[in-house]
């Protein structure tokens, strides 16, 4: 998880997430140069939005995730942002595929 608080608030439905590492190695042990390694899929969330607002701009929809939890989101979603010397991911909530339960 980040190591100071973020200077980010996303807004609406959309999350803030730090991408975990992929292996550095095959499981016949190659090391794989960082061009060749897939694009991370899997995640914890920083930051979160307040929810997106229902139909009737009435009331705020609570959102299903939550700070710290460990997330499978699409591949190729989100847009990649860098902050000091790290990079995340912020994307919408319905990006996300599932939740990793503990």
């Amino acid at each position: 998880m980040a190591d100071k608080k973020l200077n980010l608030r996303p807004l609406a439905d959309r999350v803030l997430i730090e991408p975990l590492d992929q292996e550095e190695k095959t499981a016949s042990g190659i090391l794989l140069p960082e061009t060749a390694k897939e694009k991370p899929q899997e995640g914890v969330i920083v930051a979160i939005g307040p929810g997106k607002w229902d139909e009737d701009g009435e009331k705020r929809m609570e959102m299903e995730v939550k700070l710290g939890d460990k997330v499978i989101f699409a591949k190729y979603s989100g847009s990649e942002i860098k902050i000091g010397d790290k990079k995340y991911l912020l994307m919408s909530e319905k990006d996300i595929l599932a939740v990793v339960e503990k």
